[in-house]
């Protein structure tokens, strides 16, 4: 599983021209859901993006986490951080989950988050073409893997 973060002052998704999730300031998260995804990534993931501490405390340091400052988180699924470009220029999707699987990861992923925060996290619609806007805050952006916890 793959998710980049992105801290904002403000981010929404429209669907046809018209707006279905949208955030003040808090977390835009674009997540990525592979074939190898189980429950384990899923709870290591939504506990990450919780407490990662990216939001700066009265000193100006990042030491505060979106549950502590009772941010906003949008997700938006992106199965192209799971794009291959090793051969040619096209790249190849093969690495990202397919339909029925996806769909129950990322819904169980954005439960979790949503329990987390105890306040609901609004999304894109699943394999639509979305129009994503926000105002990066800092910029911070950060990318995490489950498989690559580092």
């Amino acid at each position: 599983m793959r998710v980049l973060l992105q801290r904002v002052e403000h981010a929404q998704v429209d669907v046809a021209g018209e707006t279905v999730g949208r955030i003040g300031a808090g977390l835009l998260l674009l997540v990525g859901i592979e074939p190898a995804d189980t429950v384990e990534d899923l709870a290591w993931m939504s506990a990450k993006v919780c407490k990662l501490r990216v939001f700066e405390d009265d000193a100006g340091i990042m030491n505060r986490s979106v549950l502590e400052t009772s941010g906003e988180i949008l997700a938006v699924s992106q199965f192209t951080l799971f794009g291959s470009y090793k051969k040619g220029n096209r790249p190849s999707w093969m690495r990202a989950a397919q339909g029925e699987h996806a769909t129950g990861l990322f819904d169980d992923f954005v439960a979790r988050v949503t329990a987390l925060l105890g306040k609901p996290v609004p999304t894109g619609v699943f394999g639509a073409d979305m129009k994503v806007s926000l105002l990066n805050d800092g910029p911070v952006t950060l990318q995490l893997d489950s498989k690559n916890p580092e």
